[in-house]
């Protein structure tokens, strides 16, 4: 799928022009803005139906991601501060296709001036209204491309923000014929993806007293949709925006981790804790991480604290449990000092081609090494062996959580090793994949008596074996 994006995006660029002057690209603002009826519209209301892709933590991380339905979605930009704010009824996609639906909720995005970050301001920035706007206070530069034979100018600016290696972020849109624009994009920082393409695609403009909005907003992230709106309605400067903006702030930002502690199960295995859990399993020659951490922060905790626990002895693998971002994010540490990362074969491609994308953006450990992911598949299990250690890793089979899970089993110490399959918070039901690891587990024989989660439980401890099937009890009562 990406090569495929790529190949169109080379086409694209021998195909374009050199850039105009800037009194071409004032030209085409001008004309774009005058079709748009973007002249005097400091703010926008627009409504409609909304579905939004679990992008990093649907079942199938490449393809096929379950949406998140959001009903009466309203969203209001202010262009002058600028800010953003997002509404809705949601229904989130079923815990296992084909059952019951969860709970619906509510859908919240709040962008601020409190937010200055360019991933969160650049989703007011390429709306066709706010682009138009950017690339008149920006000094947008133009040039001409063809696409599948259609001729588009295309602007691009420079916002103010600089990503965290220095370097500036930039934003395009295409132009069409009829002077509407017809798409944008841009690249965010991402600690696992590196420069993160975002693009949007705006279709079938109508006329709202004047203000041409699209029927239909289609955003993709590497390729893929994750987030659709139809819209069914529009008001160019609402006469209650105060209003409309008002309500409850962003959430705050996650309290810092803890530091970083262990705690000894068995000789040469310890649970890490202060954050995801992770495990360090020592080797004759060698020590494995099992969990990388959810950021480049906790990464770098946990691979401190098994050096500390370690120190005459290299970390040869860590373990990435499956390809939900949050557990991935710790992984960039790792890349940067040459770890092998071993990770389900279904999540091979994705581990390889996302890990080695380009880092300009980002200026994390992994970046400034400017070494490439090492990684290993395991097709059904894998046994790591030597005469002091068996570590056995497992893939979990007819997960509808993921399809790219890993377990890890120490038979000498009866410790199972998960992510995901820990208890629910008070007064909600157990999930599904409880069952679905029971019935693993029993097919691989997996004799435990510990269950380190990676999720640790309120108040922390290891869980037993008895607490598992405690778990399991509760899903057919």
């Amino acid at each position: 799928m990406w090569k495929t994006r790529a190949a169109a995006a080379l086409v694209v660029t021998t195909l374009s022009t050199a850039a105009a002057a800037d009194d071409n690209a004032k030209k085409v603002i001008d004309d774009a803005s005058k079709a748009m009826g973007v002249a005097g519209v400091n703010s926008i209301t627009y409504a409609g139906q909304a579905a939004l892709g679990n992008f990093g933590q649907s079942r199938t991380v490449t393809f096929g991601l379950a949406s998140t339905v959001i009903r009466t979605y309203v969203r209001t930009i202010d262009f002058t501060q600028p800010a953003s704010r997002a509404t809705g009824d949601s229904q989130p996609p079923a815990l296992v296709r084909g059952g019951p639906l969860p709970p619906a909720g509510k859908y919240s995005q709040i962008i601020t001036p409190a937010t200055p970050a360019w991933s969160q301001q650049m989703e007011i920035w390429v709306t066709p209204w706010g682009f138009l706007k950017g690339a008149a206070a920006n000094n947008a530069t133009v040039k001409t491309t063809k696409i599948n034979g259609v001729p588009y100018k295309v602007l691009t600016w420079i916002p103010a923000q600089k990503a965290p290696s220095g370097l500036p972020y930039k934003v395009s849109g295409y132009i069409d014929a009829d002077n509407l624009v017809e798409h944008t994009e841009t690249w965010v920082d991402h600690p696992i993806l590196g420069d993160l393409h975002h693009e949007f695609f705006y279709k079938n403009y109508q006329s709202f007293n004047g203000l041409m909005v699209p029927a239909r907003i289609s955003q993709r992230q590497i390729s893929m949709e994750t987030l659709v709106v139809q819209i069914t309605g529009a008001i160019a400067n609402p006469p209650d925006l105060e209003r409309r903006m008002d309500g409850p702030p962003p959430a705050p930002p996650p309290p810092p981790l803890p530091p970083a502690a262990s705690e000894k199960l068995a000789d040469g295995v310890y649970r890490i804790t202060g954050g995801y859990v992770s495990l360090a399993v020592e080797f004759k020659d060698y020590v494995v991480v099992l969990e990388a951490g959810q950021s480049e922060a906790r990464g770098l905790a946990i691979l401190a604290e098994t050096k500390k626990l370690f120190p005459a002895k290299k970390i040869k693998y860590v373990v990435m449990t499956h390809p939900h971002f949050d557990h991935m994010m710790g992984l960039p540490p790792f890349v940067a000092e040459g770890i092998t990362i071993l990770v389900d074969d279904n999540a091979k491609f994705f581990a390889d081609a996302s890990l080695g994308t380009p880092r300009t953006l980002v200026g994390d450990v992994m970046a400034k090494s400017k070494k490439k992911p090492k990684v290993e598949s395991v097709i059904d299990q894998m046994e790591l062996k030597d005469e002091t250690r068996t570590l056995m890793l497992y893939h979990v089979n007819k997960l509808e959580h993921n399809d790219s899970m890993l377990v890890a089993y120490l038979p000498k110490e009866k410790i199972l090793f998960s992510a995901d399959f820990g208890a629910p918070p008070p007064g909600q039901p157990v999930s599904p994949s409880i069952a679905t690891l029971m019935a693993n587990l029993d097919q691989y024989a997996i004799d435990f008596e510990r269950h380190v989660t990676v999720h640790a439980p309120n108040p922390d401890r290891v869980f037993t074996r008895q607490d598992l099937f405690d778990l399991a009890k509760r899903i057919s009562q």
